[in-house]
């Protein structure tokens, strides 16, 4: 009762009419940034921080939740009517939502995108409400080993999982732990790194780092493989209340469900995120069709729009769970969603739920407020969402890279900030380039600091004694949850390489035939290319 009680105070706070209105700006910059061609979430995120740095935390916050949520949602548009992923999560939802729509169906797939994300979402809020409150109570037991094993637990998996290669994975993660090295070491009062620039003595802000990586460095990528000529949008004709049909939400409902209870659990855990939940949700329902509509799948399938888009916004809930209460980052988008509390000097982990009640409740609050003005706002407003997708695309991209720079400016009124920030940028166009995942980088920026406190006080502690990280029975379950963690993911990630290989079986004369959604790849001309961070 006593997080009934502690959500209904947030709702108190959420409801207030500035922050109501706050939460409505949010949800709808946050889908219209998020519905571009090549914006994926993280990208949209970390490309609209610098908009909550004039109000205060809780409202910051709210802002910041409600972004995140329209972000999720604009890419399951721009998948459906234009065929391009904003992130690997939304192929699945391009492999059958592009097909609905050129078979004339594309209402209905962005209502069953629509509905699903807010059922799915909702659940998931209401599982985050009641499981965060008691892992923090736990958490708040753990001595400095016990954490410092939850951190490396951290590092290995999303540095392994995140990315084709599990190499590639870990340099990129090597690159963010030298960059949260920079700055004056706690202990001893040195200066490392700064290379004699004052303004480094106080270490490069991860805002920097993420904006960089996800904004300036995913722009170039994008706009360096840019076609030319106009873009071909599938036009949505009927009105938003005739979209689905009795026989749609028949077929629909049990996808929405299932891929809720697929999506949140894997979204708590570093085991691949909303990535693996929505190829898992697309194989359960591929092996649960029937009849007509096994044979709709690859041709169109609404489950299979339904469950993979439930599965994507409960894993995108579930995610909220290990950062609030561990301050672990399974995600690039939950990376950069602690730089925003970072940048209000409140760090998510243990001791959030008693230090910062009030803030923490308030967002949970707003979750729930966001899904509802996501689903009003988004119906009836699909058609404005296809004249944004007609940017021309030197526009939108120029305007992205203006308004990253400003915000970096903006962040302490320094030009060393907006060199930071495109060479951080650079680096990341070229390990897009060359295949490399970014978000381990911003992980190992965000967590390197984090780690470092932690095992300077267990060697503190111990004398040096390398034993004393493993003495607790919490820090080798947590070594011994690293192994199989790390298998899961190999096994996941092999099963999701034989669904995407997998030919589909359809009778002959069953459907007339569409193209494929455009692979990535260095040959493919893309208005946005498919981003697996």
């Amino acid at each position: 009762m006593d997080s009934l009680s502690a959500l209904l105070e947030g709702f108190a706070t959420a409801m207030q009419p500035q922050y109501l209105l706050t939460a409505l700006f949010g949800v709808f910059i946050g889908t219209a940034v998020g519905v571009l061609p090549g914006i994926g979430p993280a990208m949209t995120v970390a490309l609209l921080l610098p908009l909550t740095y004039t109000l205060d935390p809780t409202g910051a916050l709210i802002l910041f939740a409600g972004i995140y949520y329209g972000g999720m949602y604009g890419g399951s548009t721009t998948s459906i009517l234009l065929n391009t992923p904003g992130e690997s999560a939304s192929i699945v939802t391009a492999l059958e939502g592009n097909r609905m729509a050129k078979a004339g169906r594309g209402a209905a797939a962005l209502a069953t995108a629509a509905i699903g994300s807010f059922v799915a979402g909702t659940v998931a809020t209401v599982l985050l409400t009641f499981l965060a409150p008691g892992i923090a109570r736990l958490a708040v037991q753990l001595g400095p080993a016990d954490y410092f094993a939850l951190i490396v637990v951290a590092f290995l998996t999303v540095g392994a999982l995140l990315g084709s290669s599990v190499p590639r994975g870990l340099v990129s993660l090597g690159l963010g732990l030298v960059l949260g090295l920079v700055g004056t070491e706690v202990l001893s009062g040195q200066q490392r790194y700064t290379f004699g620039v004052p303004s480094l003595a106080d270490g490069i802000d991860i805002v920097l780092i993420a904006v960089g990586l996800f904004a300036v460095g995913e722009t170039l990528y994008v706009a360096s493989r840019l076609r030319h000529g106009s873009v071909r949008v599938i036009p949505v004709d009927r009105g938003w209340r005739t979209w689905l049909t009795r026989d749609d939400l028949r077929r629909s409902w049990k996808p929405w469900l299932r891929g809720t209870a697929i999506g949140f659990p894997i979204g708590t855990i570093p085991a691949g995120g909303a990535d693996v939940a929505t190829f898992l949700s697309y194989a359960a329902e591929r092996r649960l069709a029937k009849g007509t509509a096994r044979a709709e799948f690859g041709r169109g399938a609404i489950e299979g729009v339904a469950g993979p888009e439930s599965a994507n916004n409960a894993a995108a809930a579930g995610v909220l769970v290990p950062l609030l209460t561990l301050g672990l980052p399974t995600t690039a988008t939950a990376a950069i969603i602690i730089s925003a509390f970072q940048s209000y000097g409140i760090r998510p982990g243990p001791l959030l739920f008693e230090n910062e009640s009030g803030l923490v409740w308030a967002l949970i609050a707003s979750l729930y407020i966001g899904n509802v003005l996501l689903i009003v706002l988004n119906l009836p407003l699909v058609g404005m969402w296809v004249k944004v997708l007609r940017i021309p695309r030197p526009y939108l991209y120029g305007g992205i890279l203006a308004f990253a720079g400003l915000g970096a400016y903006a962040l302490h009124f320094n030009v060393i900030d907006t060199v930071t920030l495109l060479a951080v940028g650079l680096v990341g166009f070229l390990m897009r380039r060359y295949g490399y995942p970014v978000a381990p980088m911003v992980v190992g920026g965000i967590l390197g600091p984090m780690a470092e406190e932690q095992l300077r006080k267990s060697m503190a502690i111990s004398q040096g004694d390398l034993l004393y990280l493993v003495h607790s029975p919490f820090a080798i379950v947590a070594y011994a949850t690293l192994a199989v963690i790390v298998v899961i993911g190999v096994w996941l990630k092999r099963r999701r390489a034989r669904l995407e290989s997998a030919p589909v079986l359809v009778p002959t004369g069953a459907l007339p035939a569409v193209e494929a959604p455009a692979a990535s790849g260095p040959d493919r001309g893309s208005h946005g290319p498919e981003t697996r961070e």
